[in-house]
This record gives structure tokens, sequence and C-alpha cells, in this order.
């Protein structure tokens, strides 16, 4: 799939398989059966188990500084066995091999999708599939058939719509406040809230009240913030973020995903 033929196409691999199973190997045996010449990257195995909102984010933040014509296949599946659809989709030049349970919401509003498949043609799937473990028996071989050059056409019936998650919205009453939520915990505690940049173009003159009625005061780095007090940043995804200066927000203010915030003026 890539531009320049002699270099084997690149597979990347999301899950919340964790690596102390055989799940992701199992996944990658297949993908190497089919086509050996690819490369294969994990980004990360380490989305929290059914989570498929997290899996957005980091499909959001990621996937753009891919290079063009990369397959990514995301495994974040709680819905494995039921009715959801396994699909295959091109999108601003990079491609996803996944189920349509909303994962590709934050990546696509911005991209919206050049094509959209369902797969069910059983020639790029194994000859028996699971209801549990479709990482290995769809999504693993329709993308090393499509590295192998088949083309998405031929994976199944072509959709127009595609799920999408129900995302909580940041809101904006005529008081000047920004009412939001946390909506994700990174690995270092700091609380990401679905507040964007662009809802806050004077951050310093704004503070953010917080669940457990402390308050945070706007700050460049996270080196900035007042040591033990509470601040917030934008980070590099854009939004909101409430957190401590070496320290872990979500361990030691107990903010939890979901917990609502509020922004005000000074």
């Amino acid at each position: 799939m890539s531009d320049q033929e002699d270099i084997p196409p690149l597979i990347t691999l999301i899950t919340d398989f964790g690596t102390r199973d055989p799940y992701v190997a199992a996944m990658k045996g297949v993908i190497r059966t089919i086509c050996p010449d690819c490369r294969i990257d994990d980004l990360s195995h380490e989305i929290s188990p059914q989570q498929i909102l997290e899996a957005a984010l980091f499909i959001e933040q990621a996937v753009p500084f891919f290079p063009q014509g990369t397959i990514h296949v995301i495994v974040v599946d709680p819905g494995v066995g039921t009715a959801r659809h396994p699909i295959a989709v091109a999108a601003n030049g990079q491609y996803f091999i996944c189920p349509d349970n909303g994962v590709l919401t934050l990546y696509l509003q911005p991209h919206p999708f050049d094509a959209a498949y369902m797969i069910d043609n059983p020639d790029v799937m194994l000859s028996t599939v699971s209801t549990t473990f479709h990482g290995r028996d769809i999504f693993a071989p329709a993308a090393a058939h499509l590295a192998a050059g088949i083309p998405l056409t031929s994976f199944g019936r072509r959709l127009e719509q595609l799920c999408t998650l129900n995302l909580p919205q940041a809101t904006q009453p005529p008081d000047g406040a920004i009412h939001g939520e946390v909506i994700h915990v990174d690995r270092f505690g700091n609380c990401i809230t679905n507040i964007t940049r662009s809802m806050m173009p004077n951050p310093d003159t704004m503070t953010v009240c917080l669940p457990n009625g402390l308050f945070a005061k706007h700050a460049p780095a996270y080196q900035s913030i007042q040591e033990g007090r509470p601040g917030f940043l934008f980070g590099s995804s854009g939004r909101l973020e409430i957190a401590l200066c070496e320290e872990s927000a979500h361990m030691s203010l107990g903010i939890e995903t979901g917990a609502h915030i509020v922004a005000r003026p000074v």
C-alpha cells in the first residue's frame, strides 16, 4: 500500500489485550503468514479493557503522524461476536481495520472517510472464525490481505455511514463559564477534559473549579504549576488538563473520569 514500492507496507496494532496473553502474538502470526514482508508496529496494547473512548482518543492523537498508506488494526471490541460489523475504512490516506463501534469517531471528525466497507468476504478472513477473537480471525487477516495488495472493494459491502460515539460535549452558557468533563486520565495522572483550546482564548483570565472545591490556575507548562496546588494547561491534544507538578492529579486530588469541572472568568 506504500507509494514507494520498495518499502514494505506498515501495519500497526492498537488493542486492549495487554502483552501477557497470546492474543497479540497470534494476530502477528496470522499477519506474517499472509504477508511475510510487511512491517508491524505495536502502538499500544495498554488501552483500558473495553474502553472505546480511550482508544478513540489514542487514535486521534497518534495516527495523523503516520505515513500515508499505513494500515491500522484496532481491536478494542467489547461487542465481539454480536451484530456489530467488522469494517475496513480509508480516510486521509490512512487505512483502518476495526469494529464498527465508534472507535474512529474522533479521527474522522476532521478527516471524513473516503470509503468504508463491511468485512464479510470469507477470502480475507481465516477459514474458521470464532465468536470471541475477531482480532485473530478477521481483523489481522484482512489487514494482511490489504497489505498484500487486495483492494478494499473486495472486502464486502460498501457502507455509507459508520457508528459514532455519543461523546460528552463541553458547554458555554451566557455567563462566560465553560462546563466540561474529564474524559481521560493519562499515565502521569493528568486529567484530560473535553474543553478545547479554541473555547478558551484567554486562559490567564480563567480559573477552573474542581469537584473537591479546589481551584486551578492556568500554567504554561507542567513545571510552572505551583507545587502542591492544582493547575490547568492545554496539553499536546489541545484539550484542557488538570495537573499537579510532578504528582498525579488523579490520585492526589481524587479526580475520576466523568468528573464535572467549571472554568469561570477570574
